[in-house]
Parts: C-alpha cells; structure tokens; sequence
C-alpha cells in the first residue's frame, strides 16, 4: 500500500548559510519529491560548538514539540581531518543523522557549476576539486571573483540568499559533482530512503 503521507524531518544547523541552503525552495522540492516535508525554521545553532551534545538538547527539544519523524544536522568538517570525528562530536541518540560539508558548505557552492557560472556570467567555470581547496573554500569564492572580474561574494548570509535565489544554488546539483562526495551523501540518503 502506497501512502501519501509525507515523513516530517527537522533539521539542526551550523549557522545561518546553512539555514537558508536547507530552507531553500530547491531543497524543499527535493525532499517532497522523496516523500519528506521540511519542519520550519530550521534551527541555527549559531556555531558548531552549540551542536554538541550538552547543547543540543534545547534545539532537538523545540523539533520534538513540532512532532518531527526525524532530526538531522548539518555541519562543517573546517579544520577537522576526518569527518568520523566530527560525527562523533555532534553524536545523539535522538539524531538520525549528521551531514558534514567538507571543508565548509562553501565547497557545495563550487561544486554546483551551474550556479556558479550563473553567478559569474560565464560558461567555462569548473572547480575539479571544490572539497580540496588550499584554503577555506569561502576565499576561494573571493579569489574567483576577482580572477574573473566579478563583485566579491560579500557577506556569507547575503550571498547563501543571492545563490539560492538568483543563481539557483541546489544540493542536488553539488552532489553530482564527482568531487564533493558530502554533498552526494546528504543526497543519496533522502534518495534512498525514499519515505513510500
């Protein structure tokens, strides 16, 4: 028997680019066309630090009066060299399941070539590697913008809001990048476990 009924997730995040990606009408879309409905607002911890256990409590607390089916968090691995160790960090018996955007969320703006050419007027822009940038991938965005002429990124909320509403910035299309396997994780995950 094929039900209807949409699988209500919340989502705990790192910080404010990362509301605004997760809110997005694209992500949104995404998770609906997989049988899941997004629980508003996404909860900004306001720093990775607020997302560990002893802090968390309060955010899965305000998700749990909303009757969610399941909680997720997003966070950035930064300087951390394995993402095992940030997922045990951020480990929760009420959290189903912790993405971690390596490097930074950043590397999934790289990642969506189409966005990207988008947002700098072009047709040849291609970051092979958006996960492995030598430094964090929000200076390579500065550092792109000026090779090629462009406005820098400015501030990382304002620009979070700029790629998702004018250049249409979505997960799904990172994740098809062959080098951001974060963003194929988070993905694949609501692919798979598609909620019938």
């Amino acid at each position: 028997m094929v039900t209807n009924e949409r699988k209500k997730i919340g989502f705990i995040v790192e910080g404010g680019s990362e509301k605004i990606i997760i809110e997005s009408p694209q992500f949104r879309a995404f998770l609906n066309k997989h049988g899941y409905e997004l629980v508003t607002p996404v909860i900004d911890a306001e720093g990775g630090g607020n997302l560990l256990p002893q802090n968390i409590e309060e955010f899965i607390s305000r998700l749990e009066q909303k009757q969610v089916d399941a909680i997720y968090v997003l966070t950035d691995l930064e300087d951390e060299l394995h993402i095992e160790t940030v997922r045990k960090r951020v480990r929760h018996t009420k959290v189903t399941f912790a993405f971690i955007a390596v490097k930074a969320l950043e590397a999934w703006y790289l990642a969506d070539t189409d966005a990207m050419n988008t947002w700098l007027g072009t047709q040849d822009f291609y970051e092979s590697e958006p996960e492995k940038t030598v430094g964090k991938p929000w200076d390579r965005l500065k550092e792109i913008a000026a090779e090629k002429g462009k406005r820098g990124p400015g501030q990382k909320i304002s620009f979070a809001k700029r790629i998702t509403k004018y250049w249409h910035f979505a997960i799904e299309n990172a994740a098809k990048h062959e080098a951001c396997p974060s963003a194929a994780e988070l993905i694949s995950h609501f692919e798979k476990s598609t909620h019938r």
